[in-house]
């Protein structure tokens, strides 16, 4: 068995850069950038020694509210290198969840690009601390964020109240290499190094406070499963506050030397663009993701034979997809990885070897190192194979809890260590797992116990649907009703009749979807995930089952 790592972030860094001085450490497209992975840790070393400069300590909370630019890989190492807290806020946030973020993770910095599609961060910014405006840089003294310190905009301008990032780099003349090794021999492995927010598909987000150790480690075995060596090429549409993007991704990477090929923020094109430009060997993707990449219009006039691996995960991962990602992709050893922000993130995955069946049916067995197991959901007893209960895992990747939030983590963290996940799955005798859903998921009909996923496969496999999404809605008679939303492939028509029909006589009668509705999109957490119940709360207003859910 692997032995775990026992390093920081930045000590990796350095040890790569030693190993493997002139790969790419990471390339971007666009951008015509380029660095080495001795120019990586260089540029590190001097963002580590501008911050310093700046005032930020060991132990400070830094947060970044950006798209994938260089800017944020370079301040996730920088800040891992003077023991600094990087806290990655969701980049589809608005007013009252920045201002929610800044506030509970106790931010003293943050760092943040012009903004994201319809979504202007300067002006949000100053609407949450209207003070800034008109503060010098550095005297920021906000009644409502009293942390906050400092603010550093990643781009061309300087907006009033804030410097710029290029600074850091003048900043850093003033700081010796000395001064930068003290802080990096006073770090520990075990010391918090980033905190992710929860998606909040439910309730208020939770800052999930993650260490070295944590990162590193799963982040080497997310590469070691998908046999990554020094010479894989690893193409990143994914966000990087998002675990799949800062650690699946750029973790895996690292701790790989393999070269890291960002997109800053998704499209389809510039996705297969960079694949074929850069020959990357590995891309990773949600399910929609790799929907959108399959079915653009010039899918086939690119030459994708170079790719070999990568992860499709983040929400179920329907098997007609991954199964064109292996034909028409040539992604022959692709991956899926399960797990959540609370397990930094990856708790079981798919091995290269595994065969398609495997692969696309399960998502794979623990990591290298980690423990699971299938617990009843009433007694909390370890069920044998075939049963179906609670996932939970144990092991170097499971969180050190929820920030300033005790008892929340004790809900989730039992006593003996074992993280609880809140998601239904069955193991088989080798160890695999199949997610059935989410504890909350679950549609309850007339006492069926009816697992959207399930229902979702099966829709999968009509020819005109391109993505569908299963949930529960109130129902006077049964207390819930199945209902799906679905997304139809380009150029093609269906109606709700047909659904039905096409269900009809292949499944159980009682999950049949009653109600079908059409969508062109579904609301999303800006990591991909979808939000099932928003999707439930717009079908009680549409279909008027207000006065039911207050009863259910």
């Amino acid at each position: 068995m692997s032995k775990n790592l026992e390093i920081t972030i930045g000590g990796l860094l350095d040890q790569m850069a030693g190993r493997f001085p002139e790969n790419d450490a990471l390339v971007y497209v666009d951008r015509g950038l380029r660095y080495s992975y001795f120019e990586f840790n260089e540029v590190c070393r001097r963002v580590a020694k501008g911050l310093l400069r700046l005032g930020v300590k060991k132990g400070d909370h830094v947060s970044i509210w950006a798209t994938n630019v260089p800017e944020w890989v370079i301040l996730s190492f920088a800040t891992a290198k003077i023991g600094a807290v990087l806290v990655t806020v969701n980049t589809a946030y608005r007013t009252s969840e920045l201002e929610y973020i800044l506030k509970q993770s106790d931010s003293g910095y943050l760092f943040l690009v012009k903004g994201f599609k319809d979504i202007d961060y300067m002006e949000t910014l100053y609407e949450v601390v209207p003070e800034l405006r008109n503060s010098a840089p550095g005297t920021l003294h906000s009644e409502l964020l009293p942390y906050l310190k400092q603010v550093v905009y990643i781009g061309e301008e300087t907006p009033a109240g804030t410097i710029n990032f290029s600074d850091l780099y003048e900043m850093a003349d003033s700081v010796s290499d000395e001064a930068l090794r003290e802080i990096e021999r006073s770090i520990d492995i075990h010391d918090v190094i980033q905190m992710q927010y929860t998606s909040g598909t439910t309730g208020f987000p939770k800052g999930v406070m993650l260490t070295h150790y944590n990162l590193t480690n799963n982040g080497f075995y997310i590469g070691e499963c998908m046999k990554f060596t020094e010479k894989d090429r690893l193409c990143i549409p994914v966000p990087f506050f998002h675990c799949f993007g800062s650690v699946l991704a750029v973790m895996a990477s690292v701790t790989h030397g393999c070269a890291m090929v960002p997109i800053v923020t998704f499209n389809a094109l510039q996705v297969l663009q960079a694949i074929e430009k850069e020959r990357c060997t590995a891309v990773h993707g949600v399910p929609t993701m790799f929907i959108a990449e399959l079915e653009h219009p010039d899918f086939d006039t690119f030459d994708l034979t170079s790719l070999r691996t990568g992860i499709m995960a983040g929400s179920v991962c329907p098997i007609e997809v991954m199964k064109r990602a292996v034909n028409d992709m040539h992604m022959t050893e692709i991956t899926s990885v399960y797990g959540q922000t609370e397990a930094s993130p990856g708790i079981t995955q798919t091995r290269t070897e595994d065969s398609i069946e495997l692969r696309v049916a399960t998502v794979g067995r623990a990591l290298p190192g980690a423990e699971v197991k299938i617990v009843d959901i009433e007694t909390g007893v370890t069920l044998p194979p075939g049963k179906q209960g609670e996932l939970c895992g144990r092991g170097y990747m499971v969180m050190k809890g929820y920030y300033k939030m005790p008892e929340e983590t004790a809900k989730v963290i039992d006593a003996d260590g074992w993280l609880h996940t809140g998601d239904l799955a069955v193991m088989d005798e080798n160890g695999y797992c199949k997610i059935t859903g989410r504890i909350k998921n679950m549609i309850i009909r007339g006492g069926e116990n009816i697992y959207p996923k399930e229902i979702e496969e099966f829709l999968y496999t009509h020819p005109k649907v391109s993505d569908v999404q299963v949930y529960g809605v109130p129902d006077r008679k049964f207390g819930e009703q199945v209902m799906a939303a679905i997304v139809v492939k380009k150029g093609m028509e269906m109606t709700e009749e047909e659904v039905k029909e096409f269900c009809r006589g292949k499944i159980a009668n009682y999950k049949i979807p009653k109600y079908v509705k059409f969508v062109d999109s579904y609301p999303m957490t800006a990591s991909g995930k979808i939000q099932k119940f928003k999707l439930r709360e717009m079908a009680i207003l549409e279909l008027q089952l207000e006065d039911m859910e207050e009863n259910a």
